[in-house]
């Protein structure tokens, strides 16, 4: 296969568009309907998460007053844009992309566009709700970004090099493990699941930066949650399966792992109850910084 053919499988097949989507809607149907489970409930069929996405880009787009258009359209688009090219570039059993010097550093930026489109695009509507969800979310990563970026430091450290093959082939030890721990730390407020859903707490800010959003912008915007949620899971089962498996078992693996990452976080999420703003940033500044800190005195040392 060509460059240019592995680059357009990656972005549009695997683990890119098309099987990415339908493995997030699969992951976000499976939350909810182990989380109907703890509750007592039945919960949704399987395919409701691809029903919600089709009913969203069927509905009327609404601009509100006194945002521009191209702001309005162009937020979402660079925000799935940025979600879909990172989950291209994860060293996945299987994804034919070249890695290349330097792509941890082109993946951490672009891992992070989604939460800055969110932001902005809260404070674009001028909508109340939509401001202080946007500001939310700004504390929250400058929070959650302090275990997950010494996480993959560490890595990166430990291994030599910024290249993601290259901390996906490291072999395990230590430093993976302190890595681990940080990285695991900032999956609930990265995925905005309890105890640290503030910046979209529906009963206080009804949907967060995206209160203004609807129809086809709001469905991308929904689309690339989804595979960022593809990504981060993706990203925590390669770094620790890789070294170990190879083939059809790494590949098993690596949905075992992400299965269970799922299943983990939606426990914690069922568990507990959201906490306020002041108590995250307490949280991560404290264990995710104690957790980030253990990471990298381990990675210098060995």
């Amino acid at each position: 296969m060509s460059t240019w053919g592995s680059y357009l499988f990656a972005l549009l097949l695997w683990p890119g568009l098309i099987i990415g989507a339908l493995l997030g809607w699969l992951y976000l149907w499976f939350i909810r309907k182990l989380t109907a489970q703890f509750q007592g409930r039945q919960g949704p069929p399987f395919y409701q998460p691809f029903f919600d996405f089709i009913k969203l880009l069927g509905k009327e787009t609404t601009i509100p007053g006194g945002i521009s258009k191209l702001l309005f359209y162009g937020l979402p688009i660079i925000s799935l844009a940025s979600s879909l090219f990172a989950l291209a570039m994860i060293p996945v059993p299987g994804n034919p992309m070249k890695a290349f010097p330097g792509d941890l550093i082109l993946f951490i930026y672009l891992l992070e566009m989604p939460a800055l489109c969110e932001i902005i695009a809260g404070f674009a509507t001028r909508s109340p709700y939509g401001q202080v969800g946007a500001s939310r979310e700004a504390m929250m990563t400058l929070a959650y970004n302090i275990p997950f970026l010494a996480a993959v430091v560490a890595l990166a450290i430990h291994a030599g090099s910024y290249s993601l093959s290259a901390l996906a082939n490291q072999p395990l030890s230590w430093v993976s493990l302190a890595a681990a721990v940080a990285f695991f730390l900032s999956l609930p407020a990265r995925l905005k699941s309890n105890p640290f859903s503030i910046p979209n707490a529906e009963q206080e800010l009804v949907a967060g930066a995206y209160t203004e959003f609807n129809g086809a912008p709001l469905a991308m915007f929904e689309l690339s949650h989804t595979l960022e949620l593809v990504a981060l899971i993706s990203l925590f089962s390669v770094l620790f399966i890789t070294p170990i498996a190879s083939g059809w078992l790494a590949f098993l693996l690596f949905l075992a792992l992400s299965v269970l990452v799922i299943v983990l976080v939606t426990i914690i999420g069922n568990a507990t109850a959201r906490i306020k703003l002041n108590q995250a940033f307490r949280f991560y500044w404290g264990w995710g910084t104690a957790a980030a800190v253990v990471a990298l005195v381990i990675a210098v040392i060995l």
